[in-house]
């Protein structure tokens, strides 16, 4: 497609795709939080002053640093300081919005924010076409980034609109889509002309360069005026007019995400983003396997659906299923169900149908709090058990008493029948806080003990004498052999799940048969699919996962896999486990086999601590003790960033059983998308029930089981590789010869005692 400079008001072209979280901050200082919030405001203040501390320990190194090559270890030194004076000590948070079509996602997050109307709503229709992502930042503007789909990603999308408008046996819903799609970017009776043509031809609308929109407005509701066509669905509405005022309606069909920044919050805490993902699939599957991924990135998960569907439906225990998945292998650590509009009740009805009647209903206020009260006992007992079946017993989720939030947003603006603490908007903010809170603390401690590992490293007191010692003691040998132990510990944990993973995959040979008929169909009444072909269509179109406006989120790889996930996902949980429930002290002595990885960690951690501290009594020279302490920290460091690192790659290694299968099944999605003519419907159920049932007898779900096993044994080996090469890293620079330097390196005692002030004062928070 061409592109030029456009000349819309109200807007600019970014020369770069670089997130708005990248972007450079417009104001110095904390960010907001509520008032009272002292903690939040400590850890902040503790923040900028390790950030101080850092600066003034690189100017003093920098005026030492020679010219040229310089010595390994003082590179080393350098470099370490440059990483954490640049770096922040919190990852963003995400918490992701998962809700089908309609069911007040968006009223939900501008209740949260705050704004009643920034982000656009309906009340008859679904509004938000594409995934918006909404964070605070330090700056006083409102700020919107469009990312639109890449030249290649439209010409997919264009290809799957052109296929939609040209098949008699679509929905009318899905063609009106499609030709509004293809007449706003190529005017009137686009949707007449072949592919290959409207391939060629001249879109109506500049597209900028770098596929890239910025907005930005010091008033909300300007903002929000000029991002409205970016984010809200456009079906039905008129062709847009060829003026300029026009101009930017038509850009709507390429958008892929939306990233919002409103100035700092009293409500947002900076380093919180909200994802809100639409509730429908899409034409496009990179934009469709966005919301996909980032479901696996989420932090929090909170599953939203209205309260008539939760009494009435069961689309919400489907989103929940992922969500407890995400828990399981990926990031996710909280996870909610968050009932909306509950202030939509018709009281006689109600009171008529309501179970206990012990008590006394006054008013719609006494129903609507009557039946908060049981979806939340009701919904929050299922979810707790569901949980329980899966994840470790003492994961602090199954600790958590609110797993269910009943929210009216309406209820909230308007204050009718509810007060703002009933409506549930407050408590589910202070549970962002909580979370905020916690991971903020947890997040500092790691960021503040690298900058002690760095301070004790600067000091060049480590004596010759010293240094000989460690060698005599073949500290690096013993390590090594530790490393060596930890291998088998590893080998051993990782053989509890062979045993599962053979009976889950019997089971799914034996089940497919009766698991396939449930998806790729709704009855036998011989007109009751017809409304089912494009869902169908669509679910071969991406691969055999969909997540369709009328029968909700359907994944048949997940569905033939989920045999081998029940049998496995108890004792995935436990190998993965993020808390180890055994003292560490037990890991010292015992030699038994550790259920968890997590536990041989530590038990390898623990056993090169205390040779050092060994060794360290051996020598008690005051001098000396700095290394010794850098020792220490660094092996901790070490063996915390590998934790983080094994955690996402348990994503990789949970998941790897679902895109084995579909990998193996993709040929068979991709030539049942592309059946056409009489009989379709039949035709492509033939394709996926005939040749499902080949790759099961051909060995489909043994290869999932080889892969996942394969992936296991990759971790270990990479386990065992950073541990050596870090290790290694730190004897190297910890035994430097400072002594032969030139001159010694600058005094760095007074950085020494004000990290470990802070450290102290941390632990006070």
């Amino acid at each position: 497609m061409a592109s030029a400079r456009p000349e819309c008001p109200g807007e600019q072209w970014e020369d770069t795709n670089e997130p708005l979280a990248k972007k450079k901050k417009t104001e110095d200082g904390p960010g907001t939080f509520p008032a009272g919030d002292t903690s939040v405001s400590i850890y902040e203040t503790l923040e900028a002053e390790a950030k101080g501390l850092l600066n003034n320990m690189y100017e003093k190194l920098y005026k030492f640093l020679p010219e040229g090559n310089m010595w390994d270890g003082l590179k080393y030194l350098k470099d370490r300081l440059t990483t954490l004076k640049e770096s922040s000590s919190l990852d963003p948070i995400c918490i992701g919005l998962l809700g089908n079509t309609g069911t007040g996602k968006t009223s939900l997050l501008n209740a949260i924010i705050e704004h009643q109307l920034f982000l656009p709503t309906s009340g008859y229709q679904a509004c938000t076409s594409c995934m918006v992502q909404v964070s605070s930042g330090r700056g006083q503007n409102y700020e919107a980034k469009i990312h639109l789909l890449s030249e290649e990603e439209w010409q997919e999308e264009l290809k799957n609109l052109v296929e939609v408008v040209g098949n008699p046996d679509e929905k009318d819903s899905d063609v009106d889509e499609a030709r509004q799609k293809l007449r706003v970017l190529y005017g009137k009776d686009a949707e007449t002309r072949p592919y290959k043509d409207l391939l060629k031809a001249e879109p109506l609308i500049q597209i900028p360069p770098l596929r890239c929109v910025v907005l930005e407005d010091e008033q909300v509701e300007k903002l929000s005026e000029k991002l409205d066509p970016y984010v809200r669905s456009q079906r039905g509405e008129e062709e847009p007019g060829s003026d300029a005022e026009k101009a930017l309606d038509r850009l709507w069909p390429l958008v892929k995400y939306v990233e919002v920044k409103i100035p700092k919050s009293d409500v947002i805490p900076e380093g919180v983003v909200f994802v809100d993902i639409p509730g429908t699939g899409d034409y496009n599957s990179k934009r469709d396997d966005m919301w996909k991924e980032s479901i696996k990135k989420c932090s929090v998960i909170w599953v939203i659906s209205d309260i008539r569907r939760v009494l009435g439906e069961k689309g919400h225990e489907q989103l929940l299923a992922e969500g407890i998945k995400a828990c399981q292998g990926g990031m996710c650590q909280d996870l909610a169900l968050v009932v909306t509009q509950s202030d939509n009740l018709h009281l006689k009805e109600y009171l008529k149908e309501r179970k206990v009647k012990n008590k006394p209903i006054r008013n719609e206020h006494d129903a609507i709090i009557e039946r908060n009260t049981t979806v939340k006992l009701e919904k929050g007992s299922k979810m707790k058990e569901k949980l329980q079946k899966t994840l470790e017993s003492d994961l602090e989720l199954l600790q958590n008493p609110d797993l269910v939030y009943t929210i009216s947003a309406k209820e909230y603006w308007e204050g009718k029948y509810l007060t703002k603490e009933e409506t549930e908007i407050p408590k589910l903010r202070e549970h962002v806080r909580t979370v905020y809170r916690k991971e903020k603390k947890k997040q500092l401690e790691g960021y503040m003990s690298e900058v002690h590992s760095a301070v004790l490293l600067a000091q060049n007191n480590f004596t010759k004498e010293a240094m000989d010692l460690y060698q005599q003691s073949d500290l690096e040998s013993f390590v090594e052999g530790k490393i060596e132990a930890l291998e088998k510990e590893i080998e051993k944990c990782f053989a509890q799940l062979e045993q599962p993973l053979d009976k889950g995959l019997e089971e799914a040979k034996i089940s497919h048969a009766d698991v396939l008929p449930q998806l790729i169909s709704r009855n036998t009444n011989r007109n009751s699919n017809q409304g089912f072909h494009r869902t169908l269509k669509a679910l071969c179109q991406k691969n055999g996962v969909y997540m369709s406006p009328t029968f909700g989120y359907l994944d048949l790889n997940t569905a033939l896999a989920q045999p081998i996930y029940d049998a496995i996902d108890p004792v995935f949980a436990e190998i993965f486990r993020r808390d180890d429930p055994c003292p560490v002290q037990a890991a010292e002595t015992s030699s038994s086999l550790c259920a968890s990885l997590r536990p041989c960690l530590d038990k390898f951690r623990v056993s090169v601590q205390v040779k050092i501290q060994d060794i360290r009594q051996t020598r008690a020279v005051t001098s000396d003790n700095w290394k010794i302490k850098f020792f220490i920290e660094e092996t901790n460091i070490i063996l915390n960033t590998l934790e983080r690192k094994i955690r996402k790659r348990k994503m990789d290694i949970y998941f790897s059983l679902v895109q084995s299968i579909q990998s193996d099944l993709r040929p068979h999605y991709e030539a049942a998308a592309k059946i056409r003519g009489t009989g379709t419907f039949q035709r492509m159920q033939n394709v996926l029930v005939e040749n499902i049932g080949k790759e099961t007898k051909g060995g489909m779900f043994d290869d999932a089981k080889e892969k996942m096993l394969m992936q296991l044994q990759d971790l270990k080996d990479k386990i065992k590789m950073q541990l050596q090469m870090a290790i290694s890293i730190m004897f190297k620079v910890a035994l430097f010869h400072w002594e032969e330097l030139a001159e010694e390196l600058p005094d760095f005692k007074v950085e020494y005692r004000e990290i470990n002030r802070l450290l102290e004062l941390l632990k006070t928070v």
